[in-house]
């Protein structure tokens, strides 16, 4: 009699991942935000306190999350703002980490300037309806969907390897979650540059102004399955673990058509009340599901040649050592 052969693992990516805050200050006032301090009241972090905190940092890292709030574009200290996280990145690579910028909404300028030092960039979508600008972004000049939308175009025109994503329960509707996958996928299917779509479910945090509802999982799994019939096949969908906390339900997003779960790292600085789960038990959870977890980098191969010639090369050297057998 011969014995049943096991089907094989399916697998499911994550970034090893650390975030810098170059600053919290933000002239946003989103409601629902975590993360935000008020302009003049955050110090910058310095190059040196940077450069001791990536030299501290597990070998595992591998992207270096450059998240900033927003300093105004007609501020005076816009440029310097620019600039800082432009060294960031560069002191990022220096020591031998790949930068992922996600700093809110950058002009063409600024964009083709990161190309240069970030193998990958990424501005959150969040909604294509005006209707929030009346709520929740009634205070977010920078929440436009016009201007976040037009992030994404100059990306794709820039070939910058990009993520974005919505984000859910904010007081959108289910019309509009689906008009906000489609302008997604009518951009991609211009340019290709998109890797991945981030499902992020609205939770309520400690220092927030909004104190709604969390999104709730059974709406989840339905966008999830609506996304992949969306979303070309090229984009990746993307849940956060420390969202979806519940084992079973994130088993469940992973079998409606999620197969990516973001950076891990050891603080979600927007989600600060939410830690993200620990590499290795996330790991045995999902192996017991027969689902193999595997490290990847910030940037898809299928977009290496997109790379100038200097990231291609270090993104060259992490393929060939760091993520061997890895995606």
């Amino acid at each position: 009699m011969k014995r049943a052969i096991a089907p094989p693992s399916q697998v499911v990516t994550y970034s090893p991942a650390y975030t810098l805050v170059p600053t919290y200050e933000c002239f946003n006032r989103c409601t629902y935000c975590n993360f935000r301090a008020d302009p003049g009241t955050s110090p910058w972090l310095s190059l040196t306190e940077a450069e001791k905190i990536l030299k501290s940092l597990p070998k595992e890292v591998i992207e270096i999350l450059v998240l900033s709030g927003e300093v105004h574009p007609q501020s005076a200290r816009r440029s310097l703002w620019f600039q800082h996280i432009y060294h960031l990145c560069e002191l990022a690579l220096s020591l031998g980490f790949l930068p992922h910028t996600n700093v809110g909404p950058l002009s063409f300028r600024e964009m083709a300037a990161l190309k240069s030092v970030n193998v990958s960039m990424g501005l959150m979508l969040e909604q294509v309806t005006p209707e929030l600008l009346k709520t929740v972004h009634q205070s977010a000049p920078s929440k436009v969907p016009e201007v976040r939308s037009q992030q994404l175009v100059w990306a794709g025109e820039l070939q910058i390897p990009f993520t974005t994503g919505l984000l859910l329960g904010i007081g959108e509707t289910e019309r509009d979650r689906i008009e906000s996958l489609e302008a997604i996928a009518q951009i991609q299917q211009r340019w290709g540059h998109i890797q991945e779509v981030i499902l992020q479910p609205y939770s309520p945090g400690q220092s927030e102004a909004l104190a709604g509802e969390p999104f709730q999982p059974s709406q989840l799994l339905e966008l999830i399955h609506t996304a992949r019939q969306i979303l070309p096949a090229s984009v990746e969908i993307q849940v956060p673990p420390n969202l979806v906390q519940d084992s079973q339900m994130l088993m469940a997003c992973l079998e409606a058509g999620a197969r990516d779960l973001g950076g891990i790292s050891p603080h979600d600085e927007v989600n600060p009340d939410y830690p993200h789960p620990k590499v290795q038990k996330l790991a045995t959870i999902l192996n017991q599901a027969d689902w193999k977890l595997v490290p990847r980098l910030p940037v898809y191969a299928q977009y290496d040649d997109w790379l100038p010639s200097r990231l291609r090369k270090i993104v060259g050297d992490y393929r060939l050592s760091k993520v061997r057998g890895g995606v």
